[in-house]
Parts: C-alpha cells; structure tokens; sequence
C-alpha cells in the first residue's frame, strides 16, 4: 500500500462537511469516520477478526498502555502492532499525553466534578520540561515519557497514524497555567516532530491544538503548529464542559486549520455531538462510547437507545432492529441477548458491541452519503 496522503472528494454545499479518503499502508480510510478505540489492541469483548469483518476502517490504541503491557519490543518483535494484534487495516495510536492528565486528575468526568482538585497524583512522580516521570501501575517501576520515547515508541509500535507528545490540562486551569501548559506542549509537539522527520517509516503525524476553551490560546496554538510540516491535525486539551462549550470551541477553530490535511477530534463519539460536529468539517473522532454502552446493556437502534434489561424484551423473539444486518441482528433474538445478560454471560457483552460497533459504521456510511448529496 501507498505511504500516506489525504484527498477531498466532496465538499458539501450545506454545511462545511466534507468526505474524503485518507490513505495509508494498511489501506484507506473513508471521511468523516467514527475510531473505535482498543485501548490494549483489542476492543473490549470483540476480536480483531469480526471488527475488520465489520470494516471498521480506523481503530485507535493507546501508547501508555500498550508500553506497561505487553511492552514494546514484545510488539516490534512480533513484526508490528498488525501482525501481533492481526489486524490488516489502518491503526492510530495515541502519544500517552492524556494519561499525564488522568493520573493527576482522574478522567475527564472526575475531574470536572472536582473542579481540578488534583486527587491521583501519586503515579506522577514529576512533570517538566523533559517530560513525565511517572510509576507503573502494573508494578511500581518508574518510567519516563518523552516527547522523543513516544514517538520512538509508536515507531516500533507501527501505527499509521501517530500523534505527537502533549500534555492535556484540565477544564479549570487558571489562564497562567494554561497559557504555560500550552507552551511547553508546543514545545514537546515541536521536538515530536524532529523526531519523526528523521525516520518517517510512512507514518503520517498528526500535531494536538490546545487551548482549552480560550479562543485567543487556541488561535494561538493552532498559528504555531499549522506552520509546521505535520500530515494532519488532532483537536485536544480540554473541549468544554459541556457539548454547547465544545460546539462554539469548534466554530471557532476549525476554518483556521488547513483544510487540504486531514483532522481529527480526539475523545468524543456520543451521538448527540456527531450530530453537532460533523458538518463542523470534522474528518475522524474516536470515543470508547459505544462499547462502554454495549457493555452497560445500551443498545444503540435508528429510534434512540434500547436497554437490554428491560423487563419486556425476556419476551421479544426477534433482533434488535428488523433492518440490521449486523451477526448479532443475523442471528440472535433480543429474548436471548436479555438471557445473557440477566446471567451475566460474558458473550452477551460481545453481541451488544458487534451490534453498536455495526450501526456506526452504518451510520458513517450514511453521512457521507448525505454529504455527498449536500444534504449535510
């Protein structure tokens, strides 16, 4: 396969929506398009094989786990992440920024409750210009992560997509803090990106535009790293605390970033916000949200949500909808995926995320129909 380029095929007429192919070694990957996310290299409950059955088309996997477990050169080894995780089409993987966040704050949601009350700082020993030092959660040896071990990492990770080192700050930030955050990431993107420009290995690396909510710091942000030669561009740091903060965030920033290299909104994929940033011109987004929910018994169907454990469907022998043709929907009645969730068998699990996995594949299809009919 052909090393990595980005073509736009349509733009719409109604919106700023656009559908295009981005095209890597593992093959191409049809825009907008939803990245479901395998932390570990896997979905959870799902093998690699029925998820490119699917043709799920980008699946995202994150560096700082991956490191702790199994270990990178346990991956290199083994010929790359395709051949070890078996998978043949195109995979992202991120910097391990985020988890400087999560270590210190807790996730997203946590930390917004606790307004930026560092509550988990134990596992970062120290953050500087270096990089993060931080302790392994599997067995407490101390690990630095640098702007140039991340992405040397991700190299012998093979993704085709990598993303540059970065810290992500939280939602409550005082505007000092945040500017000097923003400054050192731009630093640790900068040397990322000497780093990759010395051995590209056909691997596309995207920068991360910060700046929280402040429209002049991300103005500012997305000024410094457009200047620099990186194939694509990430939206990270925090988006809002809500979906309203996160949508005014976007119009804001996204006619500034250049529109002939591909984007991609880091960490959200609710049904509700694609609704929202799709015709923002939003190429790629990943989020865990619809396999959590399959996990949680949340079906997700053409009418809104299904909860498997409602009473009436022990009852109903028939698929979630008439009209899928997912394996679960092919072959399994919702009577009996309520069976196995009531016996808490781990294959219901699996039968709900094929299902969600299925209906947003579906559902990127059809917008990228819509778009290329301007309907979008």
């Amino acid at each position: 396969m052909e090393n990595f380029k980005f073509k736009i095929i349509h733009k719409s007429k109604k919106s700023c929506a656009r559908v295009g192919k981005i095209y890597t070694r593992h093959g191409v990957i049809e825009t907008p398009n939803f990245v479901a996310v395998g932390t570990n290299g896997t979905l959870k409950a799902v093998d690699n094989k029925i998820i490119e059955q699917l043709d799920l088309q980008l699946m995202f996997c994150n560096t700082y786990h991956l490191l702790l477990q199994p270990g990178i050169n346990i991956i290199k080894n083994s010929g790359g992440i395709h051949k070890f995780i078996n998978r043949s089409k195109p995979i992202i993987t991120d910097s391990g920024g985020f988890q400087v966040f999560s270590l210190k704050y807790g996730g997203v949601n946590q930390e917004l409750k606790s307004k930026g009350k560092k509550k988990y700082e134990g596992s970062v020993l120290k953050i500087n210009e270096d990089g993060v030092l931080f302790r392994s959660y599997r067995d407490g040896s101390k690990i630095l992560l640098t702007p140039e071990s991340s992405i040397l990492a991700q190299k012998d990770i093979g993704a085709d997509i990598i993303v540059s080192f970065d810290e992500l700050p939280p939602y409550h930030f005082c505007p000092k803090k945040l500017d000097q955050s923003l400054q050192r990431t731009h630093r640790w993107e900068k040397r990322s990106l000497d780093v990759h420009l010395k051995d590209k290995r056909g691997q596309a690396l995207y920068a991360v535009i910060h700046g929280s909510i402040d429209k002049k710091l991300r103005k500012k942000s997305c000024d410094f790293l457009t200047g620099l030669p990186f194939e694509g561009f990430a939206i990270g740091g925090s988006v809002g605390k809500n979906r309203e903060e996160m949508v005014e965030m976007l119009n804001f920033l996204m006619p500034r970033i250049p529109e002939a290299k591909p984007n991609h909104l880091l960490g959200i994929g609710d049904l509700e916000s694609i609704d929202k940033i799709i015709p923002l011109g939003i190429d790629t987004f990943d989020s865990s949200h619809p396999t959590r929910c399959a996990r949680h018994g949340l079906l997700f169907t053409k009418k809104g949500f299904l909860r498997i454990l409602k009473n009436g469907n022990s009852q109903i022998y028939k698929p979630i909808e008439d009209d899928c043709f997912c394996p679960t929907c092919q072959n399994y009645t919702l009577s009996y995926i309520y069976h196995l969730f009531k016996a808490k068998e781990l294959t219901g699990f699996t039968l709900a995320t094929i299902h969600n996995i299925y209906f947003m594949i579906e559902k990127m299809k059809k917008y990228r129909n819509q778009i290329l009919n301007d309907e979008v």
